[in-house]
């Protein structure tokens, strides 16, 4: 039985539809509470890696489109899965990455969500046009805490804590040019060159101080960035972030603002495009499950909007690829989209 206090974040948040979420402004993301000490922050809410296979086996058994692969295994040897939806390998293919960093779980959450919609009535002829890929919880071992090394100065209660950083303090985002890192170079081998992937988001949870025009964001958003990019990638990946803005900025619960990333292509934004043309997306959700830095964590009241806000961008993507309205994107609003700034510390 899935846990109650997660369930009841998200009532009423998981019917998705062509319209936006109706939902109080008041209850937006970005005005969730922040940790400040006061908050809960408790990670036995959260699927643990053994739930999450749990509930994957389970779509398997009841979705006839979905298939499950084992792409690896951790350093500690967890497997690493592959949720897949492949009904005709000429359409279009984009693959969703949950959980490079071990503490940032809730697009987890989001994309175990998306994976009971798809098996719907709801997506009833979208995945005749589009291929889905998702690798959930890429870093199992900091998701569970199963790491060589002290979580002691981390905040959240519950069942574990969970980390960035792999079982070896390795940053698997930033080992997309070595691929050393076994959890790395499963992706690498047995998803990104195994498949013909065309697009790519990164589901990643960033701080909670970031604004933009003055309010707080839910999250952020980046193309690649390095200068070794093609502008055929270029070009389709921000119109990947196109889809993505349109569908949650308009909400009024949703507020995203433009990430200040870097261009090293160590980092998979940056190195998948170039290394293989794939059209990438950095998606930054506001607030993280775990972390030594109170500023970093955000009060669990947010993560149903949290989850939700992944739910959306899943499956605004997936239908503007099925139907090819991504190709007529207008990508102008990153001529305007300011950059997210660290919101003031008040006296």
């Amino acid at each position: 039985m899935k846990k109650t206090m997660l369930a009841f974040s998200l009532a009423g948040a998981l019917v998705l539809s062509a319209s936006p979420f109706a939902l109080p402004i008041a209850e937006a993301v970005g005005n969730g509470p922040n940790y400040g000490g006061n908050e809960t922050i408790n990670t036995s809410i959260l699927h643990t890696y053994d739930e999450m296979v749990d509930n994957l086996k389970k779509q398997q058994t009841k979705q006839k489109d979905m298939e499950l692969e084992v792409i690896g295994q951790s350093v500690k040897g967890r497997d690493l899965y592959l949720v897949k939806y492949i009904k005709n390998p000429e359409n279009p293919t984009i693959l969703f990455l949950t959980q490079q960093h071990g503490n940032e779980q809730l697009t987890t959450e989001g994309s175990l969500e998306f994976i009971k919609h798809l098996g719907t009535g709801k997506m009833k002829g979208v995945i005749d046009g589009v291929n889905i890929l998702i690798v959930p919880m890429l870093n199992a071992d900091g998701a569970m805490g199963d790491v060589d090394f002290s979580l002691d100065d981390y905040i959240a209660s519950g069942s574990r804590h969970l980390t960035r950083y792999n079982a070896l303090g390795v940053d698997l985002n930033r080992d997309h040019v070595n691929k050393i890192q076994p959890e790395t170079k499963a992706l690498h081998d047995n998803v990104i060159r195994a498949y013909n992937v065309d697009y790519m988001i990164d589901l990643h949870h960033q701080g909670t101080k970031s604004e933009r025009d003055g309010e707080l964001v839910s999250g952020s958003i980046l193309y690649p960035t390095t200068p070794n990019v093609s502008p055929d990638v270029l070009l389709k990946s921000k119109q990947l972030g196109a889809v993505v803005f349109d569908s949650v900025d308009s909400t009024g619960w949703g507020h995203l603002g433009k990430y200040n990333g870097g261009s090293a292509e160590t980092i998979s934004r940056n190195g998948i495009a170039v290394e293989y043309g794939i059209s990438t997306l950095l998606f930054e959700m506001r607030g993280m499950s775990d972390h030594s830095s109170e500023s970093a964590v955000l009060g669990q009241k947010s993560n149903g909007y949290l989850i939700k806000q992944t739910i959306k961008t899943l499956d605004a993507t997936v239908r503007a690829i099925a139907d090819r309205s991504i190709d007529n994107k207008d990508i102008s609003f990153w001529d305007t989209l300011a950059t997210q700034q660290s919101q003031p510390s008040k006296e």
